[in-house]
């Protein structure tokens, strides 16, 4: 039986490195989704407000793990066989944190004071002269800390990618503990690893936060 050694460090860090690359399309993609979500959710248009809350109440509803299953399956049942499980989880990944990035930047928007939104219209801005030039740059400011936050549950949630086959750090850790049966070495390193990429994102939001004054505003 082999036991646990460089080699399968080398096999967690690759897979660390496809974590990575997971919470990067989560992050992008749901990012881009999300900032929609959030214009829609602020909109004087009540269709676009209904509709963005609906999504952000199912998918935020919506366990990720059920949603990684009916992505995964939904589309082999449409006829699309033989789906990639990181296209499978990269699109399960982004409806989830499109939902929640999508609430958290509505919130920031909001957060914006009445008195820069009243100021941009006397100024006879149009909405979209208000919006760019006037209160989603202070939005921005105020988003940057909860968005570094949140980037960090995107990371720790891709270990449930797994259930659609796809090989990142925690399924990396399973794999080994099947063929060593040390479970205690291999998922402690794999908890070290987690930790080596999650705990520089938490200070940088931390740090962020305290900088841009957030919290005593």
């Amino acid at each position: 039986m082999p036991t646990f050694g460089l080699g399968h460090v080398w096999f967690l860090i690759i897979a660390a490195g496809w974590t990575l690359a997971l919470s990067a399309i989560a992050f992008i993609g749901g990012g881009l989704l999300g900032f929609v979500i959030a214009l829609m959710k602020v909109s004087d248009n009540k269709l676009l407000r209904g509709i963005a809350s609906a999504y952000v109440q199912i998918v935020q509803g919506t366990p990720l793990l059920i949603l990684l299953f009916l992505i995964y399956f939904g589309v082999a049942i449409l006829g699309f066989n033989n789906v990639p499980a990181l296209l499978a989880a990269g699109a399960g990944l982004t409806i989830y944190a499109s939902g929640f990035l999508g609430e958290i930047w509505r919130g920031c928007i909001e957060s914006v004071p009445k008195t820069q939104w009243e100021a941009a219209e006397c100024l006879a801005m149009t909405r979209w002269q208000r919006m760019t030039r006037v209160i989603l740059p202070q939005a921005a400011r105020i988003a940057t800390a909860p968005t570094v936050g949140f980037l960090v549950q995107i990371v720790k949630n891709t270990s449930l990618a797994s259930v659609v086959g796809f090989v990142e750090l925690s399924q990396a850790g399973k794999l080994i503990n099947n063929s060593t049966f040390q479970p205690f070495i291999v998922f402690i390193t794999v908890a070290v690893i987690y930790f080596l990429i999650c705990y520089p994102l938490s200070v940088w939001s931390r740090g962020l936060e305290r900088r841009l004054n957030v919290g005593r505003r």
